[in-house]
């Protein structure tokens, strides 16, 4: 478990000044971040190759999730939907997900509106899970990890074309997003193992929206090494083809800086943007 263990820390860190934390939970990793009172980043512990079973055996043992402080736990569970928020209501949360998919026996269900609420983004997790999460924070919150994306793409509404697709690597996964006339139209996500698996998703979508390859916008973040994605490969496929990495808005305490850590910092920064982080 150590083995996989990343920390970085601000000059000044002391474990005993943390005020609250955000947690993000991948498929495959989990990273913890450190804020102090003032809400800059003063840590980050990245856990790489870990599964959600061993979740509870990190929380028990990370100098950080020993902390009983305020938590923010950012999930990328593949269940999940959207629905417009003036049709959501509290209490019907299982009638509108086990559309989505499969539910586990127990779920526990959480929501964040996005878009000012005009969106309802809705998921759940395993009873279980909740459980490991709650024997170790008195004041816990539950997000989707797709909210900070959304939310980051609806900031970005004004600046878009009339045609508009976004891509947004993480892991094994990721979310893809197509605007029609700076209306959100369709999001999701998918596995994908390479990135013709990418292009393959970008298509269907583009053909289900009917958007023109020679015209419309496609953007692309987490472009690194391993996925081989270029910006010289996308413009074999697309004319408007870009690849971004997203503007961090965060405050890190002295000495600290993602920017030293390409990896972590291309795959957080576009989920460190986000609602109530």
């Amino acid at each position: 478990m150590e083995n996989n263990l990343k920390v970085q820390t601000s000059d000044k860190f002391a474990v005993q000044h943390t005020a609250s934390l955000s947690l993000f939970l991948y498929p495959t990793s989990l990273h913890i971040f450190a804020r102090d009172k003032n809400q800059s980043i003063t840590a980050v512990h990245s856990y790489e190759r870990v599964s959600w079973k061993k979740l509870e055996d990190i929380l028990s043992s990370d100098s950080l999730t020993k902390l009983d402080i305020p938590t923010k736990v950012y999930l990328h569970e593949e269940l999940f939907t959207l629905m417009p928020g003036v049709f959501f209501q509290q209490g019907k949360e299982k009638e509108y997900l086990q559309l989505a998919g499969k539910l586990p026996s127990s779920p526990h269900f959480f929501n964040t509106g996005v878009d000012s609420n005009n969106i309802q983004l809705l998921s759940c997790i395993s009873e279980k899970l909740h459980l490991q999460f709650t024997k170790r924070f008195s004041e816990l919150k539950f997000y989707h990890g797709a909210c900070s994306f959304l939310s980051y793409l609806f900031k970005e509404r004004f600046n878009l074309i009339g045609q508009e697709i976004w891509v947004n690597i993480h892991d094994s996964q990721c979310y893809l997003a197509g605007f029609t006339d700076q209306e959100l139209s369709v999001f999701n996500q998918f596995e994908v193992s390479s990135k013709e698996d990418v292009l393959k998703y970008v298509m269907i979508l583009m053909e289900t929206l009917q958007h023109d390859r020679n015209h419309a916008r496609v953007t692309l973040f987490g472009a690194n090494s391993t996925n081989e994605i270029t910006e010289e490969w996308g413009k074999n496929y697309f004319t408007n083809f870009r690849l971004l990495r997203p503007h961090a808005n965060q405050n890190y305490g002295p000495g600290l800086s993602l920017e030293k850590s390409p990896a972590i910092f291309d795959r957080l920064r576009i989920n460190v943007i986000g609602p109530g982080q």
